[in-house]
């Protein structure tokens, strides 16, 4: 008798560490993600981050291409109108 509660209590300590490695497995996690669709919610914040990344990335392309567009204005009026320019200053030099 007390060696079937023995093997028992073995059998039980044996299965406790091989549960752990099938349970932890990729195959069964991915199998359990797609049962149960968590891979579907998952996989969709991971698209919605990649989406305010993108639109993050077209702010800041948008603002870039103003400034280009400012400058380019800028320089255009220079080069267009020489005699708009402000006069140069001269520098004075210092009094000893």
């Amino acid at each position: 008798m007390f060696w079937v509660i023995g093997f028992l209590v073995l059998l039980v300590a044996l299965l406790i560490p091989i549960l752990a490695i099938v349970l932890d497995a990729p195959a069964l996690r991915h199998l359990l993600d797609r049962r149960f669709g968590t891979a579907d919610m998952r996989e969709l914040r991971d698209l919605a981050g990649k989406v305010t990344r993108l639109e993050d990335d077209l702010d800041d392309l948008g603002r870039s291409v103003q400034n280009l567009s400012e400058e380019t204005q800028f320089l255009r009026q220079l080069l267009e109108n020489p005699e708009q320019r402000p006069a140069p200053k001269s520098i004075t030099p210092p009094k000893p």
